[in-house]
């Protein structure tokens, strides 16, 4: 157990910011799963920037590796336009 008042408090900030980027990765990799599954182009060309930028948002918190994030937007964005 933590001995000092401000370890106590960096326990609860880090449960807090642990589920927070849990959910965001969660709900990014279900945005990529719903975007690999489109038949369509134009609704798949309409979610690649909103996927895009929450890869973006992901690497930039360091939730995601920043190389991680360009080959997932590259993959996605050669996905779409093979379609």
């Amino acid at each position: 157990m933590a001995n000092h008042k401000s370890a106590l408090k960096r326990i609860r900030r880090n449960e807090s910011a642990r589920l927070r980027n849990k959910y965001q990765h969660k709900t990014t990799r279900n945005a990529i799963k719903k975007l690999r599954a489109l038949t369509d182009k134009k609704e798949a060309e309409s979610l690649l920037p909103t996927v895009a930028s929450m890869l973006d948002r992901l690497a930039k918190r360091n939730i995601i590796h920043s190389n991680k994030a360009a080959n997932l937007k590259s993959s996605l964005t050669k996905h779409v336009n093979a379609l």
